[in-house]
């Protein structure tokens, strides 16, 4: 029998914690609930989950806290859950290292296909343990050289003036897209389709967050806004 997927969800609501918690159980998932961040933060440590589910608005530690916490010890997927569409809590959020959000009140069902979407991505089989990452872009095998960039695409490492850069899977995802077609302006909601999984519609700040995020890694001038269409890797 396939391993379950370990979630952490940090939730201080009573309701939503239990619902949600029986509702994951439900699909399979093994899942350690916790009421504030503080605990949230002992539990991460304790039992190395497969991934994590924040809110942001929870006591001791808030959401956005424990993630950098949690960023600054382990690439483990984060999803950010926010009682507000607001702007500052989404931004907040994915910049701290988050990989996706959403919005409350959620359907469970789709609380699960974000879940399932981001352990894709990570290299987990849905409400299980899995092996490869599933849908990435093709791109030739060995070293592909931009400038001071070297992408390893089969040992999954790149290289900036020879200093090994350290990114999340999300990010190193996000560059084999743009790297199995350097020059081709990609768009915004392409990158959602092939990075992120959505097979619906998605917000676009996700991806200009973490195009960010790359850059301070990669180098600012490496990828290129093309405004009104989206973004390209400079050849």
């Amino acid at each position: 029998m396939a391993e379950q997927t370990h979630v952490l969800f940090v939730e201080d609501d009573d309701v939503i914690r239990e619902a949600t918690q029986l509702a994951l159980e439900r699909d399979g998932f093994a899942v350690t609930a916790m009421p504030d961040g503080l605990s949230g933060l002992e539990a991460f440590r304790a039992d190395r989950p497969d991934i994590a589910l924040l809110d942001v608005m929870v006591p001791g530690l808030d959401g956005v806290s424990l993630c950098r916490r949690i960023r600054d010890e382990s690439t483990v997927p984060v999803i950010m859950l926010s009682a507000r569409a607001d702007s500052i809590d989404v931004v907040l959020g994915l910049e701290a290292g988050a990989d996706d959000y959403v919005t409350k009140p959620f359907d469970g069902a789709v609380l699960v296909a974000r879940i399932r979407a981001v352990l894709r991505r990570f290299g987990h089989a849905s409400g299980g343990a899995g092996t490869a990452a599933e849908g990435v872009a093709p791109v030739d095998g060995g070293v592909l050289a931009f400038g001071d960039l070297e992408i390893d695409t089969e040992g999954m490492e790149v290289l900036r003036n020879g200093t090994p850069v350290a990114l999340t899977p999300t990010e190193m995802r996000l560059l084999l897209e743009f790297s199995s077609a350097p020059g081709t302006v990609l768009s915004r909601d392409k990158l959602l389709e092939r990075v992120w999984d959505y097979g619906w519609g998605g917000d676009t700040r996700v991806v200009d967050v973490h195009v960010q995020r790359l850059r301070t890694k990669i180098g600012q001038d490496r990828i290129e806004t093309v405004r009104g269409f989206g973004y390209k890797l400079k050849a």
